[in-house]
């Protein structure tokens, strides 16, 4: 087994997969991740088109409906079209920390009103003397992500 073409890739067992050897493994891995580039390009540019087809039928109908943001559908021919323009709220962290003390400096809980989360920068932590650390560790927990491996050929 050489050579795998990519649709037989997924009915090989990944025991299987596994024997091969690592150049093969590298060239399956490059060839994914090729075809991978290649179907983001191709989704991206349909989606381009899609914008340009419907994206002034949408505004009007949303405007129609009088919001801004949101779902709206519609058919072109035999085809439903479902507009979706999410709505993305960003908020100032300087001027709700502000806020947030003036709530809790008024006697109220800000907690009632912002959602507050704590982090700690990993590369700061690390920098802290120990004392400090100690102080923090019981807070901290440490997950590991999914582990991965890249492969690169040494020489052709």
């Amino acid at each position: 087994m050489n050579h795998l073409f990519p649709d037989h890739v997924l009915t090989t067992p990944t025991g299987d997969l596994a024997e091969l050897s690592g150049e093969s493994l590298f060239r399956l891995k490059n060839d994914a991740a090729d075809f991978l580039a290649l179907a983001k390009a191709i989704t991206a540019h349909i989606d381009h088109a899609l914008e340009l087809k419907y994206a002034d039928q949408a505004h009007q109908l949303r405007l129609a409906a009088g919001k801004d943001t949101g779902v709206v559908h519609f058919d072109d021919g035999n085809v439903r079209i479902t507009a979706d323009l999410p709505k993305k709220i960003d908020w100032d962290q300087k001027r709700l920390a502000e806020i947030t003390q003036r709530i809790a400096a008024n006697g109220d809980d800000p907690a009632e009103y912002v959602e507050i989360r704590y982090r700690v920068s990993e590369t700061k932590f690390n920098a802290w003397p120990e004392s400090l650390k100690s102080a923090f560790a019981p807070a901290r927990t440490i997950k590991t992500g999914k582990s991965g491996f890249r492969l690169a050929l040494l020489q052709e």
